[in-house]
């Protein structure tokens, strides 16, 4: 995660900053460099790194401390986003294509979301509650099959569903609501509309 949409650099800047083929700088510096200053996205290959942290360290001077805690303009990866929405990393990379989400913006060959952007739209899916819809005479393309086609909460779900055997509906939605918000009334719904979606006509 990016705090706060922070100004971010990678390692080849870093080098470059420092004066250094890249080369040099990734078998010579990095080792002590990362052990100081903790990549962003540390599961993901690209490495990306707090601009200020990373000045902070070529000077030689302390190391800023990130803000912590959540914000709307924490930028999220795919795969957190995909944690915050529910579904999988591949979902939400569709998600963006299909514009059922924002497109989010390129930071060195890793695509990233606002907070902000995914929360709304987990809160409001398409066709749902107020600011859930596109507005009057934006339509573009054939109507949804459904109410809840496009919500990111269908996938979780139709999960569950798979998952419970016997168990209640009304027991289910209860659990889902405790583990991913909103009511439980709603995930019921979602409930019936993943057994329908997933039913062969």
């Amino acid at each position: 995660m990016i705090p706060r949409n922070r100004p971010v650099i990678n390692e080849a800047d870093i080098a470059q900053q420092a004066g250094v083929p890249i080369a040099t700088w990734r078998r010579r510096d990095a080792p002590a460099f990362r052990q100081r200053v903790a990549s962003l996205f540390p599961r993901s290959r690209i490495l990306i790194y707090d601009l200020a942290q990373a000045r902070a360290y070529l000077a030689g001077k302390p190391i800023p401390t990130l803000p912590t805690g959540e914000h709307p303009d924490d930028l999220l990866n795919d795969e957190e986003a995909a944690a915050l929405l529910g579904v999988t990393a591949s979902t939400v990379r569709a998600y963006a294509t299909q514009g059922y989400i924002s497109a989010g913006k390129t930071l060195y060959s890793l695509r990233v979301w606002p907070r902000g952007d995914l929360e709304e739209r987990r809160n409001n899916p398409p066709g749902q509650g107020k600011g859930g819809g596109r507005p009057p005479g934006t339509g573009k393309g054939p109507r949804k099959a459904h109410a809840y086609e496009g919500d990111p909460r269908l996938h979780t779900a139709t999960a569950a569903l798979s998952a419970a055997g016997d168990t209640p509906r009304h027991h289910i939605a209860a659990s889902l609501a405790q583990q991913h918000g909103g009511s439980t009334r709603t995930w019921e719904r979602l409930l019936t509309q993943a057994s329908q979606t997933s039913t062969p006509d």
